[in-house]
């Protein structure tokens, strides 16, 4: 009875840390690991705690019937030891090694399971030699069942590969008992001074997602037997371009100092690119501010149109804003040649503008925006479900006054 006792309470601790583990949804690895620590518990115990056909003393044995609970890549899983040894426990750990989807385990877990938690460093492997710690790359998990590794610290390739390779082969397998039924997608981000580690990156199946300036990502899709389903790249590079017009109906007009147009004597509106995290109303503002020094205040979006391969084979989306003045002093940037305050009526019949269909329709858009009270796209501040600031552009006057009126 006594003895029935200590084991009793040595399981108790050892799964109160397995709970701890299995927040991160990858306690299944850990899970084999208490399973071959209860099996060396009972050995001390001795035939009272064994099953009636176990021999106390044969330890090889045992450890055949565990090895399946312990897998690499070289070692798989055996399911009927894990059958025989899920009899063994407690009524909810038998249930759901037995029966995974009717017992899933986060029904029974007193807290939540993250998606974003952090993943093991290692897994166990047993071989002929005895017990194995195989080093993992750290990561955690994202919402879509993938992994995401961030190399932060560098190390020379051959430390590295021998990393990745049991990484991805820890990835992949799947088992009808683990929580996760295998990574999706993994993604490695790179650093810069790490980058003598893409090629071996690279050579594993991974392709380059994107590069920005102190980091390069890679992603790969892990399983065989499905289609990859792995987001594109980024596709659309977004710009805006502002129509500022003063009491005088006179818009405001720029010539370009580099680019496309320079040395053309074009005059055409300030126009800029949306910088990440960026809103387009506070992105118009911005670039009309740094190209011509003139302060406004962001009215709507009166058009806005879409164009592919505008920028190294990427689309473009361009919103076409009103902006109201809030001074009149002209102070040019270095990008800009030259800008000016000029007469809406010359700026729609000046070349450029009539023999461009583009910006001929926005133009002519403007004006019945301006001249008949056609409303534009106003934006609306709100937040999501996660409290996160974003505006609604929205061209419905009655709509905008009373979200406005509510606020």
């Amino acid at each position: 009875m006594a003895a029935a006792i200590v084991f009793a309470a040595a399981l108790s601790a050892s799964f109160n840390v397995l709970f701890d583990r299995m927040a991160s949804r990858e306690g299944f690895d850990f899970l084999r690991s208490c399973m071959l620590g209860m099996w060396r518990r009972l050995q001390e115990l001795k035939a009272s705690l064994l099953s009636a056909n176990a021999e106390p003393d044969d330890e090889e044995k045992q450890m055949a019937n565990v090895r399946g609970l312990n897998f690499s890549a070289s070692t798989p899983c055996n399911p009927r030891a894990l059958y025989g040894l899920a009899r063994r426990l407690p009524f909810p750990i038998r249930s759901w090694l037995l029966f995974p989807r009717i017992f899933p385990i986060r029904s029974w877990l007193p807290f939540p399971i993250s998606a974003s938690s952090a993943l093991r460093q290692g897994v166990t492997e047993h071989n002929d030699s005895g017990i194995q710690q195989i080093q993992l790359l750290n990561g955690f998990e994202d919402s879509h069942g993938g992994v995401r590794v961030e190399i932060k610290e560098n190390m020379d390739a051959d430390v590295f590969a021998p990393l990745l390779g049991a990484s991805i082969s820890s990835w992949k397998n799947r088992y009808r008992t683990c929580i996760s039924w295998g990574k999706k997608g993994a993604w490695i981000k790179l650093p810069v001074e790490c980058s003598h580690l893409a090629d071996i990156i690279v050579k594993e199946g991974f392709r380059y997602y994107h590069a920005e300036p102190a980091y390069l990502m890679l992603v790969r899709w892990l399983p065989e037997e499905t289609l990859d389903t792995l987001p594109a790249n980024t596709s659309h590079r977004v710009g805006v371009g502002a129509f500022v017009l003063n009491d005088k109906r006179e818009v405001l007009v720029v010539q370009e100092h580099s680019g496309r147009f320079q040395g053309t004597g074009v005059w055409k509106l300030p126009t800029g690119v949306v910088k990440e995290g960026e809103d387009i109303c506070d992105a118009v503002v911005r670039e009309v501010k740094e190209e011509t020094g003139v302060d406004t205040k962001f009215v709507e979006v009166v058009c806005f149109r879409q164009s592919h391969e505008s920028f190294f084979t990427k689309s473009d989306l361009f919103f076409l804003c009103v902006l109201k003045p809030e001074s009149s002093a002209i102070n040019e940037d270095e990008e800009i040649e030259a800008a000016q305050w000029m007469p809406i009526e010359e700026y729609t019949k000046r070349p450029f503008v009539v023999g461009n269909k583009q910006f001929n329709f926005m133009a002519k858009i403007y004006l019945e925006r301006t001249d008949r009270g056609h409303p534009g796209f106003a934006a609306l501040a709100t937040t999501t479900g996660r409290g996160k600031r974003i505006y609604i552009y929205c061209n419905n006057p009655e709509i905008v006054e009373n979200f406005a009126s509510s606020m």
